[in-house]
């Protein structure tokens, strides 16, 4: 298809090479120039993923809970080593 886009061979020709309909390959180009304007204009969202992405949030805010929970922990600890009021650095 590339070769098509830049002018490389003729439609025609590069449609006999692959051995498809040029209508076809005018379909898959326009769908593929249609989803380049898309992906620059950045309409990056993908339907298909959704679920993905969700999954996704759930697993980082996971994260961030036990790594707040294992800061604390890293805290209390360095306290009751250092006793209260001593040198926590």
């Amino acid at each position: 298809m590339l070769e098509g886009l830049r002018g490389e061979s003729s439609i025609a020709e590069l449609c006999r090479k692959e051995g498809i309909n040029q209508n076809l390959y005018y379909r898959w180009s326009e769908e593929f120039l249609e989803a380049g304007k898309k992906r620059l204009a950045g309409d990056t969202a993908r339907q298909a993923n959704s679920d993905e992405v969700k999954e996704l949030r759930r697993e980082a805010a996971h994260l961030k809970e036990a790594l707040a929970e294992t800061v604390l922990e890293n805290r209390l600890l360095k306290k009751s080593t250092f006793g209260a009021g001593g040198d926590d650095t």
